[in-house]
């Protein structure tokens, strides 16, 4: 927190500095503006031409390095206004003040194995917490690490390369911060892939096209020498009907080629940032020096026997800006006036399409590892950014021995450190199930989320929110936020039915799995639920799965504890003076007390003391 805050305070006067010098840059830009265009005016009343000629190109060699450092000082105040907007967002997440930060809303998925129920994307969600990205293909990646557990061998180099780049605190900050510049909300980089990958259409034909862009534009200049020469004669008119003839048929031609030129435009108008904030990217990841094999490879991905993805992304960066010029109205793009009349003389749209097929051509096989090296780059200094101002959380050993939990102190990382309660926890044995316990709001369901996102956390190569952590590689599922849903005329009892049906699929396939369920078969009768959560928990031993349940019901929990796989667990809370309070620890045997009644009298009902006699 500390170094955090100094960094507030270092970029805001760094911010505060680089305005001032902007501030003085502007002022003597415009100086020498003025006092250019009044010696130029001198020199001219004076019929000075020679000192014209020389003077000339000196005050606009000299403007234009005024310009470049106006520029560049303007670069660096946007750069730390980013870092201390990075700092000032590290301490936010560590306050776990997450409400500003993009929720990754899009990536829920109501049918997949565990999203929905750990609060991994949403608000107050584990990604709000994690994500650290800049570019729309390091957020998609990030998620995608959230929602897949990685093999023991990736998630063991992941964990390699997430300790080095914690201790590159500068490089990383710096690495955000230069991608930063260039994020565009409407940006869609799936949509510039795709145009990337489409086949090209003049590069077949090239020379065709070439030589008939060459022998118009050719005509086209001669019918403009040929004007000009006779544009004093009597007959001037009959002189302009060639170059009108010439710029009709270069306006033909032009149309013909306008439906590659527009399906370019609508493709990149909105993405050639993405570009610029990967070029940015890219630059940060060659200068640095990386020892973990994994940085290492991705580094090496992007530059190969001196072919550099940088160089490269650069080089279509500039091609579209350029390009741009010539404007699209679907697009709502102006084209340039100079470019427009240039462009109907020259057909530079030809000269443009090419030098982007021929890019396409020569780097379309390249742009996929460029994108994953980045977006993983991304992605690893995200969670070392995590693990840096989370010292105390621990990166879990990856067992080998399958079906075993071990945590020491566990806490939710979504609470915040002053509230967090932790707690141990082991479970081994293939077939075993934790069964808790408890009263209400004593903390079994928030235990439940505690294990499933840590062990999402360790999944992903994160370090986990716990002193120390023992895990086997296995699959998360769980059932807990199951919803009703009246556009399909889903109840949620049905729903629930839904969830465990799925889950048993996933055990039957011969798949480790841990699963988490709460409150099982919340939505039918007492009765019901009784006989059915017994003979699921049965099912699921004689299935060897493994995992834990939740359940407000103590006959369960009272029939279960004879079976030799089930262990009982409990969340227990206290009621002095008339007042209840909870220790959110993790108790071994069966809860010994409720409160629903109690709850119910504070609530304003008046519960009856013995309804049998009633």
């Amino acid at each position: 927190m500390n170094i955090y805050q100094n960094n507030i305070h270092k970029y805001k006067a760094e911010v505060s500095k680089l305005a001032k010098e902007l501030n003085q840059l502007s002022t003597i830009r415009l100086i020498a503006f003025l006092c250019s265009i009044a010696l130029i005016i001198f020199l001219a009343n004076e019929r000075w031409i020679a000192l014209i000629l020389t003077v000339g190109p000196l005050l606009g060699f000299g403007f234009a390095l005024i310009i470049k450092r106006y520029n560049r000082i303007a670069y660096l105040k946007r750069h730390a206004t980013f870092l201390k907007e990075i700092n000032e967002n590290e301490v936010l997440k560590l306050e776990n003040k997450l409400s500003d930060f993009p929720t990754g809303q899009e990536f829920i998925r109501r049918d997949h194995a565990y999203v929905s129920d750990l609060d991994i994307f949403g608000s107050n969600s584990l990604f709000q917490l994690l994500n650290r990205t800049t570019a729309e293909s390091g957020k998609i990646y990030l998620a995608k690490w959230l929602s897949e557990p990685a093999s023991k061998d990736v998630i063991l180099e992941r964990q390699k390369a997430i300790k080095e780049l914690s201790s590159k605190f500068e490089w990383r900050q710096d690495f955000q911060a230069s991608g930063m510049h260039f994020q565009n909300p409407k940006s869609d980089y799936k949509k510039l892939l795709s145009w990337i990958k489409t086949p090209e259409q003049l590069i077949p034909n090239q020379s065709k096209y070439l030589i008939a862009t060459i022998l118009l534009s050719l005509s086209a200049i001669s019918a403009t020498l040929y004007f000009f020469l006779h544009a004093y004669s009597p007959d001037w008119f009959t002189k302009l009907i060639p170059l009108i003839i010439i710029l009709t048929v270069n306006q033909f031609f032009l149309r013909k080629i306008r439906p590659i030129t527009e399906e370019t435009l609508e493709k990149t108008h909105q993405n050639t940032k993405i570009l610029a904030g990967y070029q940015s990217l890219i630059k940060k990841i060659e200068s640095e020096n990386f020892d973990s094999a994994l940085l290492k490879r991705l580094q090496s991905a992007l530059n190969r026997n001196k072919y550099s993805a940088s160089g490269e992304i650069n080089r279509l960066k500039n091609i579209l800006e350029i390009f741009q010029l010539t404007g699209n109205k679907r697009t709502s793009i102006e084209g340039n006036k100079f470019y427009l009349i240039f462009n109907l003389f020259f057909l530079l749209d030809v000269y443009w399409i090419i030098l982007t097929e021929k890019w396409k051509s020569k780097n379309r096989d390249h742009l996929d590892s460029w994108v994953s090296a980045i977006s993983e780059f991304e992605v690893l200094s995200s969670l070392a950014g995590f693990s840096y101002s989370n010292p105390s959380f621990s990166f879990p050993e990856i067992k080998d021995e399958p079906y075993s939990i071990q945590f020491e102190k566990l806490g939710h990382p979504l609470i915040n450190t002053e509230i967090r309660v932790c707690n141990h926890f082991n479970l081994s044995g293939q077939g075993k199930t934790a069964l808790i316990t408890g009263s209400n709001m004593a903390g079994k369901s928030t235990f439940l989320r505690t294990l499933g996102v840590n062990l999402v956390l360790g999944f992903m190569g994160a370090p986990c929110c716990a002193k120390s952590a023992q895990i086997s590689h296995m699959k998360i599922f769980s059932s807990m936020r199951t919803l009703d849903n009246l556009e399909e005329g889903i109840s949620s009892f049905y729903a629930e039915l839904r969830r465990i049906e799925q889950l048993l699929d996933l055990i039957k396939k011969g798949q480790p799995i841990f699963f988490l369920l709460d409150e099982m078969f919340k939505g039918t009768n007492s009765k019901d639920r009784h006989k059915g959560g017994f003979s699921l928990i049965k099912q699921l031993e004689e299935l060897n799965a493994f995992g834990m349940i939740s359940t407000h019901d103590l006959e369960l929990a009272i029939l279960a504890k004879n079976q030799s796989t089930v262990t009982n667990y409990s969340f227990n809370s206290e009621i002095r003076e008339g007042k209840m309070s909870f220790n959110y620890k993790l108790t071994e045997g069966i809860c010994k007390d409720f409160n629903a009644s109690e709850l119910m009298k504070r609530s304003g009902i008046k519960v009856l003391s013995d309804i049998e006699k009633i």
